[in-house]
């Protein structure tokens, strides 16, 4: 079976990314798939630079967080028919085509996500603080969900329809990364990693979650679970 690229959407929630953006979606519309962009509050240009390089654009009028960004943008893509739906940092950190290696792993695997794995594929440039960070929050979600997983705030996934509709993100800043495998869980559907890589450059990296930030949702995350 093969996968009609017409009928995957990717979707990039943005925040400020000014013209980082172009080259993002250059990559994956170069790759032959729609993409639309959450252009989420953006103080700059980064709605404009989107949409002149060939994306959709939907506007947060404020700047609601990447959990918000991507359920927006999983909607969007569900409400314009998407068989499938992979979620895409803009960031750059990203490979565009890799996003197809994912997809043929949904297909085969027959599954209704696939997680992407820096840590079963690649890393460039990657600090160790960042990476034993990454390590502990792995480890806190297959504490909390059971999930059998190797990296948990990987923004490169994807979706079947069926799994889409279980997403409903509700907290809107980075707890979303932890959100969204909760809910991956509690959905009983079949799931799966896949390799990626992962470039670490210094604007992806200042982009990127602060030590001090994560921690805190981390504890926010498991008090919640606790008072279920």
């Amino acid at each position: 079976m093969t996968i009609d690229r017409g009928k995957v959407w990717i979707v990039v929630p943005a925040y400020n990314e000014g013209s980082i953006i172009r080259n993002v979606i250059s990559d994956v519309r170069s790759e032959g798939y729609r993409i639309v962009v959450i252009d989420d509050g953006s103080a700059d240009d980064t709605g404009k630079h989107a949409f002149a390089a060939g994306a959709a654009v939907v506007r947060h009028p404020i700047n609601l967080g990447q959990g918000a960004g991507l359920q927006t943008g999983i909607e969007y893509a569900l409400s314009r028919g998407a068989d499938y739906v992979v979620t895409f940092d803009a960031d750059g950190q990203h490979r565009a085509r890799e996003i197809a290696r994912i997809l043929r792993t949904m297909v085969t695997a027959k599954t209704d996500f696939v997680l992407g794995s820096r840590f079963l594929g690649a890393t460039t440039n990657m600090p160790l603080r960042r990476r034993l960070l990454l390590r502990a929050a792995t480890a806190f979600t297959r504490f909390t969900t059971g999930m059998k997983i190797t990296d948990a705030h990987n923004g490169l996934r994807a979706m079947t329809q069926r799994g889409a509709k279980t997403i409903h993100l509700r907290q809107n800043r980075m707890a979303h990364a932890s959100e969204i495998l909760h809910q991956i869980a509690n959905s009983k559907l079949p799931y799966v990693e896949a390799p990626v890589t992962i470039d670490y450059t210094d604007y992806s990296l200042a982009k990127g979650q602060k030590i001090s930030n994560s921690v805190g949702i981390l504890i926010d995350l498991f008090a919640r679970r606790l008072h279920r």
